[in-house]
């Protein structure tokens, strides 16, 4: 089953947090797909991504780049893996036809916003449903911190 994090924001936004859990993914060595609400938050994205520390480089791309198959990240505004990621990351509440498909899913979402909480609220219930191996880590002030962990029940 698919290893399925869900990410509290609750100190910064999706802005500063994805570009750090994207270099864990790259330094990982794993290929991942960024699966926005909408095209334009896949352009926002895209821009913050080459401008958000001038240190550092995050190997990216989108529909607009074109040659998915060589991007290490992919952006994108629909449910689609081009680039063969064994990671997803899912933003603004999005979700996935196949979660299955993916070994990982970092599912992030606006702790202060109460809609985006119980929607994840409940992508959390279906998710334990199917099986998943479910983590939830909520921001502190020294990053993450895993608050609860649920594993699969066996058959």
């Amino acid at each position: 089953m698919t290893d399925w994090s869900f990410y509290h924001l609750t100190r910064s936004p999706l802005e500063e947090a994805l570009p750090k859990l994207l270099e864990r993914v790259i330094a990982a060595n794993l290929r991942a797909v960024v699966l926005c609400g909408s095209e334009e938050r896949v352009e926002a994205l895209n821009a913050h991504l080459w401008t958000y520390d001038p240190a550092s480089f995050l190997p990216h791309g989108t529909v607009k780049e074109g040659m998915a198959a060589r991007q290490p990240i992919w952006l994108t505004a629909t449910d689609e893996n081009p680039n063969g990621a064994t990671v997803a990351l899912l933003t603004e509440g999005v979700s996935l036809g196949n979660p299955s498909a993916y070994a990982r899913i970092l599912d992030i979402f606006n702790g202060r916003d109460e809609l985006a909480v119980a929607s994840a609220r409940l992508r959390y219930k279906e998710a334990k449903a199917a099986g998943h191996w479910l983590k939830y880590y909520q921001q502190s002030d020294r990053g993450w911190t895993l608050a609860h962990e649920a594993k699969p029940v066996e058959a």
